[in-house]
């Protein structure tokens, strides 16, 4: 009895100093308290929302936003997305905690208002995987000490205003994702192993040079566009070099070699001279070949003045511009009416808006809200020209609205190219974009649409289109400009099938909470397979909440979704973000911001 006695002493012994010892240390604690106090300026307001306070343990009261590992007992990731932080990032309180900095892989901190630098110290998190602060205002250059987390296998830096040169990042060998778009950097992309990346972009950006010459390889133009300084494939501005041998200061060879580069500079300026005139007479015979073709062609052309889908005709027979409104057009807005006003690519760097009428056009749609046409160039080029009419803003309202868009700029979200403007016409022109819609994709007439959209792809598209309209909605939060007619017809797949934001801004907005309710009935498409109103003209929203009501859940989804064994719980958790974004009451649908963090916990579960 006696030994029974003792081996339940040395049991309940073990199992208290056991209890006791699974714990986050208390140095732990206070440093992820002090950590995210400096997020939270305003009295710490954040430390009691997301339940982190020095009485409870962080892996076992599971304070929001921490992952720890299976034992409980440290901290791994910090996954603190969208929760409105702000003040400054002082990594220090994580980095230089001895448990902490040995144990923490992730730091992701998205969509915030977090601003100042980035910290110098972030070199001794030295475990981090992942580093995420996509969305915030840091500004300032990267400290060189970035690139000392050889562990590094994410980086996220996009949407800031960071700037200078890149620190060289490509001693980082085990790089798999660098996300930098939407800044202010400048100097020469570094020497990437572009093969080992699986998403890279450094779009709009002030790079300059020529792109690392295997990075055409891997990644499409829209992964540098933006950078006008930037040259070399896979872009279509080519770089114009002279090589040219070192030469020492002063001395008879110094001389020499300046006189060959003088010599070189005049072959080149005479070569371009001569190229120059050839053009010139290659433009004029064509310019005489067309005008000569439109005198023989007749436009096959239906009651209305307009083409049907699909048939060729010159974009001039449907815009009735006269000669005298030209003029006038021209007087008052400064010669806007014989060239357009380029805004973002300087592929369209003199088109004059004669041309763009005169080139061969298609209608491919007409709306509520304008037309749309193909436009094709005999150099190759193939413009989408959105033409709007009656639209009650004056042109100079319209012009700084379009210049107010494009500095508010997002990979997802298709930028106008250039736009021409009068009070009673609107053109804009967008780079054509091949592969249809969102809405094609899903309701397309062949059955094999819907087996090839498995829904991993679904949900990435879902999280590519929320961040891309968030950080619209921030961007343009004081000037109110909305989407207005957000649906799966509006976006567009570009050339790697990533969704496109299309023809943001291009209608009298309503209100944001509208955008969301869209983006409600998108997510609705994605998870049923149904159309946003079917052909008796019923609501998706309403069908869903009436059988939602009977507890059908698995009724709602789309049968290809669940035949894919597919997470059935991912899907029911995504269709509740859904049904919160068309809420009937405006003030009752989260904002775009909360509906990111959502979606990001979705797939991050």
């Amino acid at each position: 009895m006696n030994q029974i006695s003792i081996w339940a002493f040395l049991v309940c012994s073990f199992l208290f100093i056991f209890t006791n010892a699974a714990a986050v240390d208390d140095s732990v604690k206070s440093s992820l308290i002090q950590f995210l106090a400096k997020l939270s300026p305003q009295n710490g307001q954040h430390n009691q929302h997301l339940g982190w306070n020095i009485s409870s343990d962080p892996c076992k009261n599971r304070w929001l936003g921490l992952v720890c590992d299976g034992r409980n007992v440290s901290v791994k990731k910090l996954f603190l997305d969208g929760l409105n932080l702000s003040g400054t990032l002082q990594t220090s309180f994580l980095c230089n905690s001895k448990p902490l900095l040995n144990s923490l892989t992730v730091l992701s901190l998205n969509y915030n208002n977090i601003s100042g630098e980035i910290p110098a110290d972030i070199d001794n998190c030295k475990q981090l995987t992942r580093f995420h602060v996509r969305g915030n205002k840091f500004h300032g250059n990267l400290p060189s000490s970035l690139s000392k987390l050889v562990n590094l296998k994410r980086l996220e830096l996009s949407d800031n205003n960071l700037s200078g040169n890149l620190p060289d990042l490509s001693r980082i060998s085990g790089l798999t994702m660098f996300l930098a778009e939407n800044n202010k950097f400048s100097g020469e992309i570094p020497q990437f192993e572009f093969s080992n990346f699986e998403r890279f972009n450094v779009s709009f950006n002030n790079f300059s040079g020529l792109i690392p010459t295997d990075s055409g390889s891997y990644f499409a133009s829209d992964s540098f566009m933006g950078n006008p300084l930037l040259c070399g494939d896979p872009l279509p501005t080519k770089c114009l070099s002279l090589k040219l041998e070192e030469v020492k200061p002063g001395g008879e060879e110094s001389k020499h070699n300046k006189d060959h580069i003088l010599m070189f500079s005049g072959y080149i300026m005479i070569g371009v001279f001569l190229t120059f005139i050839a053009v010139f007479m290659i433009c004029k015979r064509r310019e005489k070949v067309r005008k000569e073709d439109s005198r023989n062609r007749v436009a096959a052309v239906d009651d209305d003045g307009i083409s049907s889908k699909f048939s060729t005709f010159s974009l001039s027979s449907e815009y009735k511009t006269s000669k005298a409104e030209f003029s006038m057009l021209s007087s008052e807005s400064g010669g806007l009416s014989s060239s357009l006003i380029v805004l973002t690519n300087p592929v369209v760097n003199g088109l004059k808006f004669e041309d763009l009428l005169k080139a061969p056009a298609e209608l491919i749609g007409r709306g509520n809200h304008g037309s749309l046409y193909k436009v094709m160039f005999d150099y190759g080029m193939v413009f989408a020209v959105k033409r709007i009419k009656d639209w009650g803003i004056s042109s100079d309202e319209f012009i700084k609205r379009m210049w107010k868009i494009d500095r508010v700029k997002h990979p997802n979200v298709l930028p106008p190219l250039a736009f021409y403007s009068s009070d009673h016409e609107k053109l804009l022109v967008y780079e054509f974009q091949p592969n249809g819609s969102l809405f094609s994709l899903l309701h397309g007439s062949s059955s094999h649409n819907k087996n090839s959209f498995p829904w991993i792809s679904r949900l990435d598209i879902t999280g590519r289109i929320a961040k891309a309209l968030a950080q619209m909605h921030k961007g343009l939060e004081q000037e109110e400009i909305a989407h207005g007619n957000l649906k799966s017809s509006n976006i567009l797949m570009n050339w790697n099938m990533e969704p496109c934001i299309s023809e943001y801004g291009l209608h009298e907005s309503t209100s944001f909470r509208s955008d969301v309710h869209g983006f409600g009935l998108i997510l609705l498409e994605l998870l049923t397979g149904k159309l946003a109103r079917d052909e008796k003209g019923i609501c998706l929203a309403d069908w869903v909440r009436t059988v939602l009501r009977e507890e059908w859940t698995a009724e709602v989804l789309d049968s290809s979704l669940l035949a894919e064994a597919a997470s059935e719980e991912r899907m029911v958790n995504l269709l509740v973000v859904a049904v919160k974004c068309v809420e009937s009451s405006p003030h009752a649908r989260p904002n775009m911001d909360q509906v990111v963090a959502m979606i990001d916990s979705i797939k991050g579960g």
